[in-house]
C-alpha cells in the first residue's frame, strides 16, 4: 500500500487543507455511497491522506478523520436507502424465479450474517460499494445495519487514516490496523459458515 499511496501523497501535498478535506471526503462518500464509484481506491486514499497530514502541520488530523468517518457513514446510509427505496421495488416487479430465489437467499444471508458482513466489507475494495445497497434490497434490519455502519466507518475510516498518520513514527500501528480488519473479516466468514451449517437439510 505504501508504494501506491505515495502517488496520492505527492498529489495531496500540493492541496490547501480545505481542498484536501473536501477532496478526500468527496472520494470516500462517492466510493461508499454511489455505485459508479466502486473503482475508487479508498484504502490508498485514506492511507495517503494520513501520510500527508503527518508531514504537514497545517492539516488537522482530528478534523480530517472526522470528515472521513462521516463521509463513510453517510455514504453507506445512502447506499442502503437506494437499495431499499429503489432497488427492492424494481426487483419486486420482476417475475423471474431466478431473481426471486436470489432475493430470498440475500434476505437469509443479511438476516443471519449481515451485521458482520457490513463491517468486514469496508476492508474490501469494490465489495464495500455494493454491500449497503444489497442490504437495503434484502430489507436488513435498519438498526442492525446502522450499528454495523457506525462501527465499520470508524474502524475503516479512522483506522486506515491514522495508520498512515502514525506509520512513519510508530511502525506497529499499520500492523494493528490490519489485525482489526482481519478479525472482522474472519469473524464474518465464521459466522457465515456456522449459519450455513445450521440450515435444515
Amino acid at each position: 500500500m505504501n508504494a501506491f499511496a505515495a502517488s496520492f501523497d505527492a498529489q495531496f501535498s500540493t492541496l490547501a487543507p480545505f481542498v484536501l478535506y473536501l477532496v478526500v471526503g468527496a472520494i470516500v462518500f462517492i466510493e461508499t455511497g454511489l455505485l459508479f464509484g466502486f473503482f475508487l481506491p479508498g484504502d490508498s486514499i485514506l492511507f495517503s491522506a494520513g501520510l500527508v497530514a503527518a508531514a504537514h502541520g497545517n492539516i488537522n488530523i482530528a478534523l480530517l478523520v472526522t470528515i472521513i468517518v462521516l463521509a463513510a457513514f453517510f455514504g453507506d446510509q445512502i447506499g442502503f436507502v437506494i437499495g431499499r427505496v429503489v432497488g427492492r421495488p424494481y426487483l419486486d416487479k420482476r417475475e423471474s424465479p431466478r431473481v426471486r430465489a436470489m432475493i430470498v437467499n440475500a434476505e437469509k444471508f443479511y438476516e443471519k450474517t449481515g451485521w458482520w458482513a457490513v463491517i468486514a466489507a469496508r476492508f474490501f475494495p469494490w465489495i464495500r460499494t455494493f454491500v449497503p445497497p444489497i442490504a437495503g434490497i434484502s430489507k436488513m434490519n435498519y438498526y442492525k445495519f446502522l450499528s454495523a455502519n457506525i462501527i465499520g466507518a470508524i474502524l475503516w475510516g479512522a483506522g486506515i487514516t491514522l495508520a498512515g498518520y502514525y506509520a512513519a513514527s510508530i511502525p506497529w500501528v499499520k500492523t494493528f490496523s490490519y489485525a482489526i480488519a482481519a478479525f472482522f473479516i474472519i469473524a464474518s466468514i465464521i459466522s457465515a459458515i456456522v449459519n450455513y451449517s445450521r440450515r435444515p437439510r
